[in-house]
């Protein structure tokens, strides 16, 4: 690659980091006055103190943008609605409709909830039911309560996903047996981090309950630790173990709204994970189309460089159409950064190396040797190609619900992002080699037929 590529790359082009070198080259210019004309000081110890400080500052890493979780259910109800309006752009016109009704039907049924409020206990192993507590009997609510007995958990559930059911549910009641097992602490660290959640233990011996409670703790997930309630097993003192449920169970509105909020959050992303399959079966026909156009484009170039690969993905054949498919809205000059970006650390890694190397038996098919090179070279951009935009269509997966993604932070995930691709791509790499195959023989019986006489 040229050099002025490189050194256009190392200006930097965010204003939040050009500020701040232009801040920290005025206070460097005017410490340097200080301390030479005003505060002389042997050794320009300070001003080199000062410059490492500012080093350090400048070279912070920045937070990578986000998406913004709504704090509300009309946050979270605008969320999902525009969800619904993406499915209508990438499905068939025709399931669109029954699967549009299937999912606001999904949507309404979260919105109606309402009291009573939910409690659900839980516990783990077929043979826990006998030492559950009466829970009925000591929670006293002021507002209407539905209490439930949830299905033991199975402790050799290879899935460990969390029961839908018990995602429904206001509040949690988690029977926790000790010593603690495997199989509770994997069950705990699945229950949604937003739902109310206490673990109740029977022990008995209360002189070494403290000891016991602080060797739990310690074992148990943190946001767990103030939530464990000690039960002697007498059902009279059941009563005062669950005064912090009862008093929770008091606030039924703001429960009921919790629960709202999580409930769309679980559906918001349920809907974007059957999102990002359509999407990414949309973007392997535009991945294919764009490969082609850009080998050819190559092949027919008389400038034989690797600059060439570089501009010829960088141009972005698919790049405005796969910004359509994830509804996505920046300017065109930041998904073409963000593509050169991806383009040159591509390039960095040696995936046109790599693909060169392999293309070598592809490439003999004409025993013409600036048909081989000509094969060869738009073979390499194609599969460069490929690489970059499956990296591509990663990073606008990452970025999809942000307002403004950072591209400070696109310079370090770009890297794992094109490594991942690039091992993706290899895993296909068979099917790749029969598309390039049969693209070579039509391509030079096409030019065969351009080039002979009419």
């Amino acid at each position: 690659m040229k050099l002025h590529s490189l050194l256009l790359d190392l200006v930097p082009r965010s204003p939040a980091l050009i500020g701040r070198i232009a801040l920290f080259t005025g206070i460097l210019v005017l410490g340097q006055w200080v301390f030479t004309d005003l505060i002389p000081v042997p050794g320009g110890g300070l001003g080199l103190m000062a410059a490492g400080a500012g080093v350090w500052w400048l070279s912070r890493p920045t937070l990578p943008a986000r998406f913004e979780k709504p704090d509300s259910v009309q946050g979270w109800i605008r969320r999902c609605k525009e969800v619904l309006d993406q499915f209508e752009d990438l499905e068939d016109e025709v399931e669109a409709v029954g699967l549009r009704q299937q999912r606001s039907k999904a949507l309404d049924l979260v919105l109606e909830r309402s009291e009573p409020q939910r409690l659900a206990l839980v516990s783990s192993g077929e043979n826990s039911s006998a030492n559950h507590p009466d829970v009925k009997s000591a929670i006293s609510a002021a507002t209407p309560l539905t209490i439930s007995l949830a299905k033991p958990l199975s402790h050799t559930d290879q899935s460990w996903i969390w029961p839908t059911a018990l995602d429904e549910q206001d509040v949690l009641l988690y029977v926790l047996p000790l010593p603690l097992m495997a199989a509770d602490l994997l069950w705990l660290e699945r229950v949604p981090v937003d739902q109310p959640t206490w673990m109740i233990v029977s022990w008995q011996d209360s002189s070494s309950w403290v000891d016991q409670l602080q060797a739990l703790q310690a074992q148990l997930p943190q946001r767990f630790s103030d939530q464990v309630l000690r039960w002697t097993g007498n059902q009279e003192d059941l009563c005062e173990a669950l005064a912090p449920v009862r008093s929770l169970l008091d606030h039924p509105q703001r429960n009921l709204e919790t629960t709202r909020k999580r409930l769309l959050g679980s559906l918001h992303r349920s809907w974007q994970a059957e999102l990002e399959q359509l999407r990414r079966q949309r973007f392997l026909g535009i991945q294919k189309r764009t490969q082609w156009l850009v080998a050819g484009a190559v092949f027919v170039s008389p400038v034989p460089t690797t600059d060439l690969l570089a501009v010829a993905v960088v141009n972005g054949l698919m790049i405005k159409e796969m910004a359509g498919i994830w509804g996505c809205s920046l300017k065109p000059e930041v998904l073409q950064l963000a593509a050169r970006q991806l383009a040159g650390v591509a390039l960095a890694q040696g995936v046109v190396e790599w693909s060169g190397q392999a293309l070598l038996g592809v490439a003999k098919l004409d025993g013409s040797s600036w048909f081989a090179a000509g094969a060869l070279q738009a073979l390499s951009a194609a599969y460069l190609t490929r690489v970059v935009g499956r990296s591509m269509a990663d990073w606008l997966a990452l970025n999809s619900g942000v307002a403004e993604p950072d591209l400070e932070a696109l310079k370090l995930q770009a890297p794992l992002l094109v490594a991942k691709a690039a091992e993706q791509e290899r895993l296909d790499w068979s099917s790749f080699l029969q598309q390039g195959t049969s693209w070579i023989k039509d391509f030079a019986s096409q030019r065969a037929i351009e080039s002979s006489p009419a």
